[in-house]
């Protein structure tokens, strides 16, 4: 009995001491005291904050909807009610807030499936009050539980929304801690200016299949920021009647502006006060302005606060704080400069003559230096646009737009980019947009301003002496109109060597094809004699349909891209070189690839279209053994490609060399036919190979044949090899007789018996 006398004096002694604090609330730092209730009207119940317009009896509040009944009949110590409900307070707030406590929905099961315990809570508020609808969520907990909220707001019109918690074991909660995503706990927001509260729930399985872990289902409309969900939850909320939530007051029906014209009925009395416009309902909330403290309900209720006094509510240095009427200011003592804030210059001492002195030269100097600067920059900038401009001159722009402009008619002319478009579109010449590199320069790949990507080649060097016939070579390469070469968009003459712009193939090149083991079982026979009839086809038009002629000097695999149809497109001309029509030689210094070279060419230095179509027969073996033109890694003796298969056929073991891949596919005359037509192109002496316009007919010749026979499902053998013996042109071969590029007569110069068929 003493113990129990004991602990209510405790419980009294700390009301009174919460009341004491509470009624004063003003602060020791501030100074600031300001009245919370109407005169003779409580201001607590028990720990509860009571301001006006609340009050607990007629004549201290403002109108009915904020009467608070402080029960301390029931209850000890006391705890308040909104109006007469059983809605308990917890927390009244000026800034238009009220936090209750609300009842939980639950619904809980035996094993046999009978609901022992089931609570529909619901709660309707009185008039200028709405639940907030940001600071509270609609919350469900449970493994078999769905659950739904409804009711009606302001404007009479129904509202409802819900959830379904769901789980199949414990283990499906141990991921989910401290979140609501449905696997146990889900959470939904309610609508704006609600203002009755209906909670519903239930489980569509009676946790038959979750019995073990959870048989109980509990759902409840709660402040967000004080409830987390736990797999514990599950249990502890068993035994809880009621959690918080935040509901928004306001004064009154109409705007700030209607409550004014009616002075009698309008709420923010003091003079310092404001008005603003209630965002989740009706009315309006009345506020102090800043600088201000207090209750705005009451005349003189919001009072100026000291914010030197609170360093919280200011940012000065100690004692440099002075306050002014709704504000204050950091000021600094005579003597000293600065603005008296903590993170800004604060105060120092007043500088001596000396020191300003040195100041003003610092400042000074400081302002020499960035002039300085300037200049610098401006020199480096017009040194660039000049440098720019000698290299436009330099490389032959003058001569290109004069050309272009003679041709201005022609929608295919090249055009000439400048630097900074080019350095745009390829981040700079950054590494990563590398996408080849060979002899005479490197290509990236880049993106224009108008989105469309194109391939840059960046050349080594260029020949000042030959810049006329590098402009040329420009306007005629932008201006050929074939399928099957990769198109000249342009080129930029602002930077020491010329830049290239072409159009983008995406697919790689025919070296990459042939050499690696995955693509080359792709690129069939079929494919192979397609891409080899269409690469002659651009060299027999360079070298017989162009004017003036032109020679690659630098046909290989490697040049040869192929697009996603896998159709050729032949590439690089940065070694090209136009050839005069009263000439068919050009003395030149040797250039091309090692294992390509004519060597013919590289003996005499005389370039002719002939190093074109030995290049070209080396291509042609390629594509039949699948090997390189040079490598280092074979025998000594099978090094240089073509001088091994010219060995090999010597030989008569021609299938022991060709590669795998088309060999297996059984078209052993047209390899036999090919072989032949590589062997010519290999001649020694240029005289004896063929025109490349000979050996694009004969390889589309054998294209056409091969495209007749694919669509003939049984055809007649006799008829294939007559027609494989046809020749479709003649040329003279090293012995100086007439031969037709035909199965039949290849095979006179194929030592007999063939062996290595497989």
């Amino acid at each position: 009995m003493a113990m129990g006398l004991h602990l209510l004096q405790v419980q009294f002694i700390l009301a009174i001491l919460l009341i004491f604090l509470a009624k004063s609330i003003s602060s020791s730092n501030t100074g600031v005291t300001f009245p919370i209730a109407k005169p003779n009207c409580d201001d607590h119940c028990a720990n509860v904050t009571i301001p006006f317009p609340f009050g607990t009896k007629e004549g201290c509040y403002f109108n009915s909807s904020f009467l608070v009944t402080c029960n301390d009949t029931c209850y000890n110590p006391p705890k308040a009610f909104l109006r007469k409900s059983n809605i308990e307070i917890t927390n009244i707030s000026l800034d238009g807030q009220l936090r209750i406590l609300q009842f939980i929905g639950k619904a809980c099961y035996a094993r046999n499936r009978t609901r022992m315990v089931y609570d529909n809570p619901w709660m309707r508020l009185s008039r200028g009050l709405t639940v907030s609808n940001t600071a509270n969520k609609f919350t469900v907990i449970g493994c078999d539980t769905n659950a739904i909220v409804y009711g009606n707001r302001l404007n009479k019109n129904e509202y409802r929304t819900g959830c379904r918690s769901w789980c199949n074991t414990k283990d499906d909660l141990e991921d989910d801690e401290g979140s609501c995503s449905g696997l146990g706990c889900c959470q939904v927001p309610i609508p704006k200016e609600v203002r009755t509260v209906n909670v519903t729930l239930w489980s569509p399985q009676n946790h038959t299949n979750v019995w073990d872990f959870n048989n109980c289902s509990y759902a409840f409309l709660v402040e967000q920021s004080a409830f987390r969900f736990s797999p514990g939850n599950f249990s502890s909320l068993r035994d809880v009647k009621t959690l918080p939530i935040l509901v928004d007051w306001s004064i009154g029906d109409g705007t700030c502006e209607e409550a004014r014209k009616n002075s009698s009925s309008y709420a923010c009395k003091s003079t310092n006060s404001k008005c603003e416009k209630h965002n989740n309902g009706y009315g309006y909330r009345c506020s102090c302005q800043n600088g201000y403290q207090g209750n705005p309900y009451f005349i003189n209720g919001c009072q100026e606060i000291d914010e030197c006094k609170d360093p919280s509510l200011n940012d000065c240095e100690k004692d440099r704080c002075v306050n002014t009427q709704g504000d204050f200011k950091c000021v600094c003592p005579k003597g000293y400069q600065g603005d008296g804030k903590k993170d800004g210059r604060g105060c120092i001492r007043g500088q001596s003559l000396v020191l300003k002195l040195v100041a003003g030269n610092a400042i000074g100097v400081i302002v020499l230096l960035l002039a300085a600067c300037c200049i610098y920059v401006e020199l480096n900038r017009r040194k660039f646009v000049r440098m720019k401009h000698k290299f436009f001159l330099q490389n032959g722009g003058l001569l290109l737009q004069e050309q272009l402009i003679r041709r201005d008619k022609s929608p295919d002319t090249a055009k000439i980019f400048s630097s900074e478009e080019l350095k745009k579109a390829t981040n700079n010449f950054h590494d990563s947009v590398i996408i080849g590199q060979g002899g005479f320069g490197t290509v990236y790949k880049g993106i224009l301003a108008n989105n469309k990507i194109v391939a840059i080649k960046k050349s080594k060097e260029v020949d000042l002496n030959q810049i006329e016939q590098f402009i040329n070579e420009v306007i005629v390469l932008s201006q050929i109109n074939h399928k099957n070469v990769v198109r000249l968009l342009g080129c930029c003459l602002e930077t020491q060597v010329p830049l290239l712009v072409y159009e983008f193939i995406n697919n790689g090149t025919l070296f990459e094809h042939i050499n690696n083991k995955t693509k080359a079982r792709v690129l069939s026979w079929d494919k192979r004699l397609t891409v080899a009839a269409e690469a002659a086809g651009v060299l027999a038009y360079l070298h017989s349909a162009a004017s003036p002629p032109i020679i690659h000097r630098d046909i290989k695999s490697a040049n040869i891209l192929l697009d996603t149809n896998f159709t050729a497109k032949v590439s690089d001309f940065g070694a090209s070189r136009l050839v005069p029509l009263d000439q068919t030689q050009l003395p030149t210094m040797v250039q091309g690839t090692f294992g390509y070279l004519d060597p013919e060419y590289m003996q005499t230095n005389q370039l002719t279209e002939k190093s074109d179509v030995y290049s070209f027969g080396v291509v042609l073996v390629e594509l039949l053994t699948g090997k390189k033109a040079l490598s280092y890694d074979r025998p000594e003796e099978e090094r240089n490609l073509a001088s091994y298969f010219l060995s090999t056929l010597k030989q008569g073991s021609l299938f022991k060399v060709l590669d795998d891949n088309i060999v297996c596919e059984g078209n052993n005359e047209e390899l036999i036919a090919v072989s032949m037509l590589a062997k010519m192109c290999l001649y020694v002496r240029g005289e004896d190979r063929p025109s490349m316009k000979e050996v694009a007919m004969e390889l589309e010749r054998l294209r056409l044949l091969r495209k007749h026979y694919l669509v003939q499902t049984q055809p007649n053998s006799e008829e294939m090899e007559s027609l494989l013996s046809e020749p479709m042109n003649d040329f003279r071969n090293g012995e100086g007789s007439s031969i037709g590029i035909g199965y039949d007569s290849m095979r006179n110069h194929i030592p007999s018996p063939i062996s290595g068929g497989r």
